[in-house]
């Protein structure tokens, strides 16, 4: 037995309250009698009155109260959760979702045929666990480890390369997280399969995969594309191109693949428009040690409330019949009538939002208390929950208002911020409207977009106006636009001042080097009018020279004094 909404059996607490009630009035009853006078002669007096039929209607009475509060908690036969012993493997899946990923190569494409091949593989495990993680440039737990495979499926259909923010293809951190992503369980066989087109921009792959191996863990790699390499498709047609217009093409690195699937001890298998990959794989892992282990397995129930109403409507009948009195219940009956017709339309209503409510309540309980264990793998198993309570009801605001919740944990931004659009539009409640707008400016904010994160607690202030913690964010939030501003205009002066400081070295720069020039010019010009350096033998020859010329001009003077003297007289006019 398992009830659907157990928190109404809380109701059942009534009954004992209805009783000490009950009781009390008896007590209060027999107390007024005896004040009219004798018991016996009171008793006398009232030949028809009959405690037991009193206490018998009041009995019935709360037993259909009972019957009502738990057709409203739902009953349901059969297994919800099972715990069953279970002999197989675990395996996490590490699919690429690159944009590469999105190349045609492989039909319909390398991601579409990666869905294909992993879905095939959930169909064949029976009695195995099974992970979902997506990768890019970063790496995150879709699915936890699980014997769920019905969940598997349904999030292996909302997997799109939107996922990541981060584009790239991040290999080596697929492989750790998935390495620590495996339950504690020992002695038996646990793979990582890896689905890539190989083209790893981050490094670390290969150290991965051996620490992985020495873990004993197998490293299996599927590499899906052409090695001759494929253009990438672009929304709204088209092909992606580089900075200079060039279409680019992305190519399997199937050597990488290999090598990283060797140092993993496990097989690199390549995957194509045929079933091979899919075959060899299945021969692969059948080959692994296979443990016995426990698994929780999901499965529908049967509503059984349906009884406990027939149940509860036979007893009323069986209560207005029954009289208080030994008369005939025709006697009462009129006074009972209208009394009893006001409890079985109660009782219909009861039925009939039994039936309303749907299972999506109880997948938000589930996923809230797992949110709320403060355990790493909360968020993401909290976000199983509420995707099933979507499956069940896909206008629930709630469930998609929580499920951002769980995104937004697991730094989900873009997907979170769907939930959030959809749940602020989907909700009637103003102040459920204004948690989603907040949280919406929240990732706004972390992704320090600031204009928009301030419009959206705007909006949260306008349908809440009292709420301090969005008004303090807002205010937040607009210093650090400020900031950011200054910030810019800052760098802007900055650059503005190192562009004219280098204009300005540039032409000192230029005028040093006119002064070299000139420098240059001028030591030539003055080493061309400094005389050359004369040799020692020349030197020696003039100096010879002058002695000579002076020794002769001696001997001249002295024969002219030698000579007699005449004196010429001169006129001075």
């Amino acid at each position: 037995m398992h009830f659907y909404s157990p928190t109404y059996l809380y109701l059942l607490a009534v009954i004992p309250v209805m009783v000490l009630m009950m009781a009390w009035a008896e007590w209060r009853r027999r107390r007024n009698i005896k004040k009219l006078g004798d018991k016996q002669l009171i008793n006398a007096l009232m030949p028809d009155a009959s405690a037991k039929r009193r206490w018998g209607k009041f009995m019935l009475i709360q037993i259909i109260i009972a019957l009502v509060v738990i057709m409203v908690a739902r009953p349901q036969m059969g297994i919800k959760v099972s715990h069953e012993k279970r002999n197989g493997i675990e395996a996490l899946i590490c699919l690429d979702i690159s944009n590469s990923m999105l190349a045609t190569d492989v039909a319909p494409s390398r991601l579409q045929k990666s869905k294909m091949l992993i879905e095939n593989l959930v169909d064949h495990f029976t009695k195995d666990k099974i992970g979902l993680i997506v990768f890019a440039g970063d790496a995150y737990v879709q699915l936890p480890i699980t014997s769920d495979y019905v969940s598997a499926k349904m999030f292996l259909q909302n997997i799109e390369p939107s996922l990541i923010q981060t584009q790239g293809t991040n290999i080596g951190e697929a492989i750790n997280l998935a390495a620590n992503s495996f339950t504690q369980q020992e002695n038996i066989g646990k793979a990582i399969i890896v689905i890539t087109d190989g083209e790893d921009h981050e490094g670390g792959a290969m150290e991965a995969a051996k620490e992985a191996s020495e873990k004993g863990y197998k490293v299996f790699i599927l590499g899906i594309g052409n090695p001759t390499g494929a253009p990438i498709p672009v929304a709204g047609g088209g092909f992606l191109t580089d900075n200079t217009g060039n279409t680019v093409m992305t190519s399997l690195n199937e050597q990488m693949c290999k090598d990283i699937a060797a140092a993993g001890k496990g097989t690199y298998i390549h995957v194509d428009n045929t079933s091979a990959a899919q075959e060899s794989l299945n021969n692969e892992l059948s080959k692994m040690q296979k443990g016995d282990m426990e698994s929780v397995v999901y499965s529908e129930f049967e509503e059984v409330y349906q009884w406990f109403g027939i149940l509860a409507i036979i007893l009323l009948i069986l209560e207005v019949v029954i009289s208080e009195t030994a008369n005939p219940f025709f006697k009462k009956f009129s006074l009972y009538k209208k009394r009893n017709v006001t409890v079985l339309a109660l009782l219909l209503l009861c039925s009939l939002s039994a039936n309303a409510q749907k299972a999506d309540r109880h997948f938000i309980r589930q996923g809230n208390r797992t949110f709320h264990q403060n355990v790493q793998e909360s968020p993401a198993k909290a976000e199983v929950q509420y995707r099933k309570a979507l499956t069940a009801n896909p206008n629930n605001s709630q469930a998609m208002y929580n499920l951002g919740c769980a995104l937004l944990a697991q730094n989900k931004d873009s997907l979170a911020m769907e939930m959030f659009q959809a749940s602020a539009k989907a909700e009637t409640s103003k102040q459920r409207k204004a948690m989603s707008y907040h949280n919406m400016g929240v990732i706004m904010q972390r992704q320090q977009q600031y204009g928009p994160a301030i419009e959206m607690y705007k909006e949260a202030l306008r349908l809440t106006p009292h709420d301090n913690e969005t008004r303090y964010n807002l205010v937040l939030c607009q210093r650090q636009q400020k900031q950011n501003q200054n910030q810019n205009q800052n760098n802007q002066n900055q650059q503005n001042k190192n562009d004219k400081n280098k204009d300005k070295n540039k032409d000192k720069d230029n005028k040093d080097k006119n002064q070299d020039k000139n420098k240059d010019d001028n030591k030539q010009n003055n080493d061309q009018k400094q005389p050359q350096q004369m040799s020692r033998e020349n030197a020696e020859q003039l100096l010879q020279a002058a002695i000579q010329e002076e020794k002769a001009t001696q001997q001249r003077l002295n024969k002219a004094m030698s000579q007699p003297r005449r004196r010429n007289i001169q006129k001075n006019w």
